[in-house]
């Protein structure tokens, strides 16, 4: 899992530009949308601790990544035939003509009488039949290779343990993430209806000035599209908090169809520290690739190991008859095998120096994941402290353009100012509202992505 892939998302939502009036509106909504569908009726108050409750114990990417540790635990448990003994049980039915081996089944079978050494019945024996029953065991003793083979599918376990842990520190930032963005939609339309009830006072005022002859039509027609445009961004502001409510029932696995409201969006809605001054070397995925290159490791030291011999135990016991389920003679067979691959034309060197290579290449990556997130961990302090700048920014012009506005709806209704200053200032106000919601929502977002850079495993 990389960072840079979750950088570059949030550069997307956080980064600052400058906007014509209304312009800001359509990136709020796009910031806030996931995909257009329909409205829904059921509604429901959701905290962020509930959905991402919710979302650790349902969320099916989570439940995939404990898949592939429970993969991976039970390819370690197959390791175990490292110890264990094999058994085998076999039944096998024959019969020939061929000298030696007819010759060989009557002897298996403890059923040679001196007959059978007549030259004639050893050269051209007639059909002989062997039933054998046998039970065959293999026990490995001392297998160096093997072991240290376990020792790397272990690790593999462990992997995949930090692996699932990183997902859902990933996952619980999504969660963050979407929770934002529906306080983002739930705040646009607040100050959307604010804009459109402002807008619709001013439109009521025009129009009864115009009805007495006071006033031009084009005053009343600009305030009617003003009108309109309003209310056009409020009906998208409305969808995209059944979009936002969407993409949460999705990361909590529950049905879709439920519009979720907020807790009150607050500055500080993301508990870290601004203090850090490095990501924790024991963050979850640089623990898995520290385990990486440790199995890399045991898996080298494996295939140094097969240059040593090997040592395992066998034995068999044996039931022969010619009757079909028969067991007339018994003979046993054990032994121990010492066995050594003194040359496998190089491959096991070339599979060293090729695991060595890979084993180097985590260890680079492993390094250059570690810049790379330090250097976003600086980046996005920064960004906290000029999203605080801005936060203030915005607090002050609201409150001067709200002063604008008042004065400006007092004059213009003594009839000292035109139409289009009025609506001018009035999405001014509208504007910097919107605004700071956004400065409010890349705060957030911003402490959340630090509190993601940050996580210690500890």
């Amino acid at each position: 899992m990389r960072e840079t892939n979750f950088a570059a998302n949030k550069k997307l939502m956080i980064r600052k530009k400058h906007f014509t009036p209304w312009a800001v509106v359509g990136i709020i909504l796009l910031t806030a949308g996931i995909s257009t569908v329909s409205a829904q009726n059921t509604s429901r108050k959701l905290s962020l601790d509930e959905a991402i409750s919710a979302t650790l114990t349902n969320n099916k990417t989570i439940r995939l990544a404990g898949m592939d540790e429970l993969i991976a635990s039970a390819n370690y448990k197959q390791t175990e035939a490292i110890y264990l003994p094999q058994v085998g049980l076999s039944y096998t039915g024959m019969s020939t003509n061929n000298p030696l081996n007819a010759f060989g089944f009557k002897m298996q079978q403890k059923s040679i009488t001196p007959t059978d050494f007549n030259p004639d019945l050893l050269n051209h024996p007639a059909g002989t039949p062997d039933f054998t029953t046998k039970l065959e065991v293999q026990q490995p003793l001392i297998n160096m290779d093997m072991l240290y083979m376990r020792k790397g599918a272990e690790k593999q376990v462990e992997i995949y343990q930090y692996k699932k842990q990183r997902t859902k520190e990933y996952i619980v930032f999504e969660v963050q993430k979407a929770y934002l963005q529906l306080q983002l939609a739930y705040n646009a339309v607040t100050t959307l209806e604010e804009a459109l009830a402002t807008i619709k006072a001013v439109y009521k005022f025009t129009d009864d000035h115009y009805k007495q002859g006071l006033v031009q039509k084009s005053d009343v027609l600009n305030v009617q599209v003003q009108v309109s445009s309003v209310e056009n961004s409020l009906a998208k502001a409305n969808s995209n908090i059944s979009n936002a409510s969407d993409y949460l029932s999705l990361l909590m696995d529950a049905p879709k169809g439920t519009i979720y409201t907020t807790d009150v969006v607050a500055e500080a809605a993301i508990n870290t520290t601004d203090t850090i001054t490095s990501v924790s070397p024991t963050r979850s995925d640089f623990v898995a690739m520290k385990k990486a290159i440790e199995a890399s490791d045991l898996m080298i030291q494996s295939n140094k190991m097969s240059y040593l011999p090997k040592l395992n135990a066998f034995g068999s016991y044996q039931l022969n008859d010619s009757r079909m389920l028969g067991f007339g003679a018994g003979a046993y067979l054990a032994g121990v095998r010492l066995s050594w691959d003194i040359f496998k034309g190089n491959t096991t060197k070339n599979k060293i120096a090729t695991q060595t290579l890979e084993r180097n290449k985590l260890s680079v990556q492993l390094e250059q994941q570690k810049e790379q997130s330090n250097t976003e961990l600086d980046k996005t302090k920064r960004d906290i402290a000029d999203i605080r700048f801005e936060i203030a920014q915005h607090t002050k012009a609201i409150e001067q353009a709200s002063e604008a506005l008042r004065i400006l709806q007092n004059r213009y209704e003594q009839g000292l100012v035109n139409t289009t200053d009025v609506m001018m200032a009035t999405t001014q106000l509208s504007q910097q509202k919107l605004a700071l919601a956004q400065a409010v929502f890349s705060k957030n977002l911003t402490k959340a992505y630090l509190q993601f850079l940050t996580t210690s495993n500890n």
